[in-house]
């Protein structure tokens, strides 16, 4: 798809739109060598489920110390106030101008102390990491990697969008650990061990989605009504826009993993604000 600025910048003028778009327009004609004032930028749309994520310090580094989240895998610059390109311009405000030099500060300043196969933490991921595998191969099933990606595709973009009501979400947390069953009874593996590693890759991507998939449903059917890009149709003003409930939901949560079988248990840390009042999202 293309991104075409030729009438906007007919009708506003070149200096109005640079004053808006100019880093990104910047930054995009040093990626693709094409001044987008004179040709359609483009651009390809995918589907978003989620947005934000872990909070990062001024270096992008995580409470993890030397695991650095770069664009929207962070927090986030924009939270809620979510405008076009936004996503696009944190990912290149990160990559290009930010992670090059703290990353780089961290391991100038940093000992480490040494670590090889025989390390116990090293040991345990390799045994992780294989025994997934051959459960992966394992599988005498006869549809493949894709069928099940697509069809987790198919019940997050139907019920778990930008729009979610109660009576989706539902729907889609009763098929999600269906399809997980399904995929692990029935996946592709045993008929294609002369292609292990893709099956391996893709298939381990494809398990990591279905978890993923179950959390964030979980997440948008719990009953606070969070302010985020998403919402529940339930919760919404008249303007369309996610209604606010600062005096009971004004906080952070995380879901704790608690194993297989087990329901997860979420954990909520308050936020205060001292000197930014929170308001209503609006676009307009």
């Amino acid at each position: 798809m293309y991104l075409d600025f030729a009438d906007a910048i007919q009708r506003l003028g070149k200096a109005a739109i640079a004053e808006k778009y100019g880093n990104l327009f910047e930054m995009y004609e040093r990626i693709t060598a094409e001044d987008p004032y004179q040709v359609p930028m483009r651009i390809f749309p995918a589907s978003h489920y989620t947005m934000g994520g872990l909070w990062v310090d001024y270096n992008l580094m995580s409470t993890i110390p030397g695991l650095f989240v770069l664009g929207e895998a962070n927090f986030s610059d924009h939270g809620a106030n979510r405008l076009g390109a936004s996503a696009l311009m944190q990912g290149l405000a990160d990559g290009y101008f930010v992670i090059p030099y703290t990353i780089g500060h961290y391991f100038a300043g940093t000992r480490f102390e040494p670590a090889d196969a025989a390390h116990a933490a090293c040991r345990d991921a390799t045994a992780l990491v294989r025994g997934r595998i051959e459960r992966l191969l394992a599988v005498k099933g006869k549809k493949t990697v894709d069928d099940f990606h697509r069809a987790l595709g198919k019940i997050m973009w139907e019920h778990c969008g930008m729009a979610r009501t109660e009576e989706g979400l539902t729907t889609a947390l009763e098929r999600i650990p269906e399809l997980r069953a399904e995929f692990w009874r029935d996946g592709a593996g045993a008929r294609h061990r002369r292609r292990a590693e893709p099956v391996a890759r893709e298939g381990g991507r494809v398990a990591d989605f279905l978890e993923l998939a179950e959390l964030m449903c979980r997440d948008a059917a719990h009953p606070a009504r969070v302010v985020r890009g998403h919402f529940r149709t339930e919760f919404q003003t008249a303007d369309g826009e996610a209604r606010r409930d600062d005096a009971d939901f004004c906080h952070v949560a995380a879901w704790e993993y608690r194993g297989d079988g087990e329901s997860p248990r979420r954990h909520v840390e308050p936020l205060a604000f001292e000197y930014v009042p929170l308001q209503q999202r609006s676009y307009k």
